[in-house]
């Protein structure tokens, strides 16, 4: 059964709200919010365990070497940079004009563009992140072998948390480095400018190979055709 979602999410947000009820289910509700620390208290022991793994060669496997696991640490993070932004452009943003495709959306990501500082809902619920942690472990390993699968799943968990603890840092944080400060500008004007550019959130890398970088004149001109 589908998850009843409240009306209130299909109302156009008041000027100060910070926050709206997804679910009309007080359980579902709990679990559509996520403390910003969860991401970091689950998911570096696991990291932590599988680099464990990798370099005490467990299973009799053969030892990767410390080059090569770097090598392969850091691969899987540019992979997560790329994913993301792949998840971004094309799946959160993603919309249909059906009453369906637009639940869809909202529930998605329209509901933090709805509301972009709703602490809760600035991570990954572990609802999400824990069936997609398990299909690219399998995937990973399935495709690279245990030995060089799970340095590269490291990496690509590391690539994770630095987009999830980029976008709450840009959101709720006052910016005082000229990277920082950069980062939040990429993203703001995403927000509030242009919804068709800046989908790399933790690295603007994607936007410049695909020419996706967000720019407010591209949203004056979209308004004034």
């Amino acid at each position: 059964m589908t998850p009843s979602v409240s009306r209130t999410s299909e109302k156009r947000p008041t000027e100060h709200a910070v926050t709206t009820r997804m679910f009309e289910s007080d359980f579902i509700e709990w679990f559509s919010r996520i403390h910003p620390a969860t991401p970091f208290v689950t998911w570096i022991p696991v990291l932590a365990y599988v680099m464990y793994r990798s370099v005490g060669c467990e299973g009799g496997r053969a030892p990767l070497g410390v080059l090569a696991t770097l090598g392969m640490i850091a691969a899987g993070t540019l992979s997560w940079s790329l994913v993301e932004y792949v998840l971004h452009r094309y799946v959160f943003h993603w919309t249909n004009e059906t009453a369906r495709g637009k639940r869809i959306h909202f529930l998605l990501h329209g509901v933090h563009h709805d509301y972009p500082n709703d602490k809760d809902r600035l991570v990954m619920p572990l609802g999400v992140s824990v069936p997609l942690a398990v299909i690219f472990y399998v995937t990973f390993t399935h495709l690279f072998g245990v030995r060089i699968g799970e340095p590269y799943y490291v990496g690509f968990g590391i690539g994770y948390l630095l987009y999830d603890g980029t976008h709450y840092f840009v959101h709720h944080f006052r910016q005082t480095t000229k990277i920082g400060k950069w980062l939040k500008k990429h993203h703001m004007t995403h927000h509030f400018a242009d919804h068709d550019g800046g989908f790399g959130v933790s690295s603007p890398l994607w936007d410049l190979v695909f020419r996706t970088m967000p720019t407010p004149k591209r949203a004056q001109k979209s308004t004034t055709n």
